[in-house]
């Protein structure tokens, strides 16, 4: 299970400094350099900026699938017992235990050569922290507070939205921040399969003939990545530093 402490407010006031400093450093070493005609194609405003569309559209599209399948799952299982809860968590291992390589090509045999192939494969990774995270977070709620809440006369669904999930708040964010960052991730790897995204870049940089074009492409594809998955945890990082109370300790 993801940790369920608030995002530091240094954390969240430096991630964006950091991503931009990085993206400039990128921006000018790739400028500065003697390009050749093949690399300049590749690193073109044009290919990068559509290969990043793709992915984010790659990441949005399957985030929030899995969240849509996970959070409601996540709850059933805590609301029953171990012969539900049990059997999700095995088939939610299960889906994150078979290397995403392997996945892609199983997924591939049925739905082909598409983006909807690799949206499938990143849903099923992405399925596991969050399924995972919330049923330790409900689960997790004191006891007290909820039969408290009982007896005021809330009914069951009011109990849930009212008392448990904002108590466990903390742990349900830090799962779907971990199963963000795995999804943008595990994303250039639709490549394989036509989901596009960054992948592609980074795969012309392996295919580039000479050393040096390919090294250069493959660091831009890498930065790239990375700096997608700080900018999407910061982005959850706000919204889980709105919603969920500070402890004293941050105070």
């Amino acid at each position: 299970m993801s940790g369920g402490r608030r995002p530091g407010t240094l954390r969240l006031a430096l991630t964006p400094f950091a991503v931009g400093t990085g993206l400039l450093v990128l921006y000018l070493w790739v400028h500065t350099a003697d390009v050749p005609p093949e690399e300049a194609s590749v690193l073109s405003a044009g290919f990068l900026g559509t290969r990043v569309a793709q992915h984010v559209e790659l990441t949005v599209t399957s985030f929030l699938i899995a969240a849509a399948i996970a959070l409601p799952l996540g709850v059933a299982a805590a609301r029953s017992g171990r012969a539900l809860r049990v059997p999700l968590l095995l088939a939610a291992n299960l889906g994150q235990a078979v290397p995403s390589i392997a996945l892609l090509a199983l997924v591939f045999t049925v739905t082909g050569f598409t983006f909807r192939t690799t949206v499938i494969a990143l849903v099923v990774y992405a399925v596991l922290p969050i399924l995972r995270n919330t049923l330790a977070g409900l689960q997790g709620v004191d006891p007290d507070a909820v039969e408290a809440a009982r007896g005021m006369g809330m009914s069951p669904v009011q109990v849930l939205a009212r008392v448990e999930v904002p108590l466990a708040s903390p742990v349900i964010l830090a799962g779907l921040r971990t199963a963000l960052v795995l999804v943008v991730g595990t994303a250039t790897l639709g490549n394989f399969v036509g989901g596009g995204g960054l992948g592609d870049v980074i795969e012309s940089g392996l295919t580039a003939s000479g050393l040096e074009p390919a090294s250069r492409i493959v660091v831009v594809g890498a930065v790239l990545v990375a700096a997608l998955a700080l900018t999407a945890d910061w982005m959850l990082g706000l919204v889980e530093r709105a919603v969920v109370p500070a402890t004293w300790e941050e105070r």
